[in-house]
């Protein structure tokens, strides 16, 4: 699977551990960083992922920063991301199953490399349920169109 990866300087340590057990798992990543603990700001690293989401350069994202709020929140404001702060299995495995959620976030403050591991594993191979689910996440997505500003004819936003 393709998967996108991004974390700020507090998520650093264990988006490197994540980073790692993909790709010894096979997983192709793209790892938009950060590189280093030295701070940074997490807006920047979650909309790369949600962008190779959106655009289907990757299949799921994930991000660390230290509670993982900010990195849904800010993914969130992307088109089509449906970003899951997710703490333990049974909320990693819900989203799948009933949100169809195409990003993880997670919290290094709260969550260790092995838990990480557990809940990352849950994401990328739980199924989404489709049904009555399905007319829900629908219902999000005609929400995002309704948000979205209607466009000039020289391109600007109304």
């Amino acid at each position: 699977m393709k998967i996108s990866i991004g974390a700020d300087h507090a998520g650093y340590a264990l988006k490197e551990a994540v980073r790692r057990g993909l790709e010894a798992a096979g997983h192709e990543v793209t790892d938009h960083g950060t590189s280093s603990p030295d701070s940074t700001d997490y807006p920047d690293y979650a909309v790369q992922v949600g962008e190779d989401v959106q655009q289907g350069k990757a299949e799921r994202g994930i991000l660390v920063c230290s509670t993982g709020v900010g990195m849904s929140i800010a993914a969130n404001k992307l088109h089509g991301i449906r970003a899951a702060n997710v703490w333990n299995a049974d909320e990693a495995t819900l989203s799948r199953q009933h949100n169809n959620a195409n990003v993880l976030a997670l919290g290094a403050r709260y969550t260790n490399a092995e838990q990480a591991a557990e809940l990352v594993d849950i994401f990328l191979n739980t199924p989404f349920e489709g049904g009555r689910h399905a007319r829900r996440v629908a219902k999000i997505a005609a929400a995002e169109q309704r948000d979205k500003p209607k466009e000039s004819i020289e391109g600007e936003a109304k």
